[in-house]
């Protein structure tokens, strides 16, 4: 059983990178892992409420992502999607794991696709959510966006369009208090470069090439990203499941984590590896 607090990795390009491991998988059987990526704007505790459901058959591992959370912050050189690619593999071989299980959201998702198709052998199986293959053919308007944040902090940007986000009379106000403070945590100069990367990428040309089996969870009622983005997903990976959560808004993962750690869970069971074969192993 593993409980520790956070640690640090140092990425290829020497950044200090954090992450957090839960595991209460069965000390004397293999286990496999679970790589998690969050959002733009957040950090691993947004998957907070997901590690009940996934601990126990699974090794999570949850990245704070460059110029997010505890991480450090990226310079703009330092921050690209081939680097946030890295960053993931610099990782598993950090933890010394060939193979795992790769889940993300939004604009973790983005990252986690590109991460399968780029090595498709280092990843079992693909879990995105409430993401479209990239924020360029999206609704998102990227400099405005930008403008917002550097006028109003990533706290006022956010509590402004907070209604893209979540149906606010069906979450607890406390919640929403609780999001934004984090939030607020993520500094404003790295995010707008963030913000205009994911703006910049478009992987519809190149879904066919993810052979993993993949899970797609979308928002049925997204302002940010019409469903026919989110369809591209079903129509060009070969092995998809495709849930769509209907009359809810762009953040699923943060509004209903329950039932996405569910979803995730069974996806996960279906497609873990028997034995002991790359990626299975007792950890230390």
């Amino acid at each position: 059983m593993n409980t520790k607090g956070m640690e640090t990795f140092i990425a290829s390009d020497g950044l200090k990178l954090r992450y957090t491991i839960d595991d209460f998988t069965d000390p004397w059987k293999p286990s496999e892992m679970l790589l998690m990526l969050h959002a733009a704007m957040g950090s691993s505790r947004r998957f907070y409420a997901w590690v009940p459901y996934l601990a126990r058959d699974f090794r999570v591992v949850r990245l704070d992502l460059r110029g997010h959370g505890q991480s450090e912050i990226a310079k703009p050189g330092q921050l690209s999607l081939e680097r946030l690619v890295q960053d993931v593999i610099d990782l598993l071989n950090h933890l010394g794991c060939e193979v795992a299980h790769l889940a993300g959201s939004s604009a973790g998702a983005i990252i986690s696709m590109q991460v399968a198709i780029s090595y498709p052998e280092r990843i079992r199986s693909l879990a995105i959510f409430a993401s479209t293959p990239g924020l360029k053919p999206s609704l998102v308007d990227s400099e405005g966006w930008v403008a917002s944040i550097q006028k109003k902090g990533v706290r006022g940007f956010l509590a402004e369009t907070i209604a893209d986000r979540f149906d606010t009379d069906k979450v607890d106000p406390e919640f929403i208090e609780w999001f934004l403070n984090e939030s607020a945590k993520t500094s404003p100069e790295p995010l707008t470069h963030f913000v205009r990367l994911m703006k910049s990428v478009d992987l519809t040309d190149h879904l066919h090439e993810i052979r993993c089996p993949t899970l797609a969870v979308v928002p049925g009622n997204d302002p940010i990203s019409s469903m026919a983005q989110y369809e591209v997903l079903r129509e060009r990976i070969a092995n998809c499941e495709f849930i769509v959560y209907h009359g809810l808004p762009h953040n699923i993962t943060d509004a209903v984590p329950d039932r996405c750690a569910r979803d995730l869970r069974r996806f996960l069971l279906k497609h873990r590896n028997k034995g002991r074969s790359r990626g299975v192993r007792r950890w230390k």
